[in-house]
């Protein structure tokens, strides 16, 4: 049986009624626009290559673009296989069902195939969570009750009567703490809190959560230690994670206000653009273009008229510069 492990805060609550009136926002946007798939697609780019590259996949988004597209990518095999993987796993949410403990064998099976022994299997030794300096974090469960913890987590989902956002993020949380896998923790833990919202509003499926985490990688780190330390009490990853949710909505109307005011396949391309840019804000104007499929001529105009309508600006060298993309009416 899973014992308590956080704390409620009072600020949740009017949070999560943000984030219930953004999903109802975005939602309406999306049925407006006419490149609601071409933005999805960029987001399950952005979050497979976000997701992978926080456990130190050096593939560009180009690349894993690229990877999308069915095109050649030179790279590291193992890197190109684990964005592979990601993109399996990610093709396989709706089969998926986040209280089976054999569909998140199979899910980390997907992550990890060809790249592990022990893919698709619970560890069979204890292992330790080192940090940068060599030092020991944290230590997994057991091995040997691994299998126990992880269906009594599933079953608790099951029937757990805290709100989605909270649950979903609470066994984020202890995924990573059970540590059930030789390798691999991390992507199945933001999976899998990824499947348990997507169930709540499928829109989840496709929201740039991963692409922010990444962005705040620090923060995802410090919040898993905080929580543990000096006790197990999840109350700081969860609120994290909420942040992190809120955020990820907000980006997503953006780009779906960008796709629906400008209209027409311009504004859809423009909208894509602005995706992209949000998840990886160093890409050139060819490496854009190889992401998106298109010609770099295309992508100069989409750039210019964007920048024209104040939702670009370029900071620093044409080479080691960024692009910000201005929220409108800011």
């Amino acid at each position: 049986m899973i014992p308590d492990f956080y704390t409620h805060r009072e600020e949740w609550p009017a949070l999560i009624e943000q984030i219930v009136e953004l999903l109802g926002r975005v939602s309406a946007l999306e049925a407006l626009s006419e490149r609601g798939l071409e933005l999805r697609r960029m987001n399950r780019i952005g979050s497979v290559h976000s997701s992978t590259a926080i456990e130190g996949n050096a593939l560009s988004l180009a690349a894993v673009g690229r990877i999308a597209s069915g095109g050649a990518v030179f790279g590291p095999q193992r890197d190109i296989q684990e964005v592979e993987n990601a993109f399996a796993a990610y093709d396989a949410l709706e089969t998926l069902d986040p209280w089976n403990v054999d569909d998140f064998v199979r899910a980390h099976g997907l992550l990890t195939r060809g790249l592990i022994s022990e893919a698709g299997a619970f560890r069979t030794v204890d292992v330790d969570v080192v940090g940068p300096a060599g030092d020991v974090l944290h230590t997994g469960s057991r091995h040997e009750k691994v299998p126990r913890l992880v269906s009594e987590l599933l079953e608790w989902v099951a029937s757990a009567d805290d709100h989605p956002i909270i649950v979903s993020s609470a066994v984020h949380f202890l995924i990573e703490h059970i540590h059930p896998f030789r390798d691999g923790n991390g992507r199945i833990g933001r999976l899998w809190q990824t499947l348990i919202l997507s169930r709540w509003r499928p829109l989840f499926a496709w929201t740039p959560t991963e692409t922010l985490v990444r962005r705040s990688q620090e923060g995802y780190y410090s919040a898993l230690q905080r929580s543990r330390v000096p006790e197990i009490d999840a109350a700081s990853f969860i609120s994290y994670m909420i942040d992190i949710i809120l955020r990820s909505l907000h980006e997503y109307e953006l780009q779906s206000i960008s796709s629906v005011t400008d209209g027409g396949r311009n504004g859809g391309r423009n909208a894509a653009v602005l995706a992209v840019l949000l998840g990886d804000p160093t890409l050139t104007a060819v490496e854009l273009a190889d992401v998106l499929g298109t010609s770099s001529r295309t992508i100069d105009r989409t750039l210019q008229s964007l920048k024209a309508s104040g939702l670009l600006r370029r900071e620093g060298s044409t080479k080691s510069g960024r692009w910000i993309v201005v929220e409108r009416g800011s």
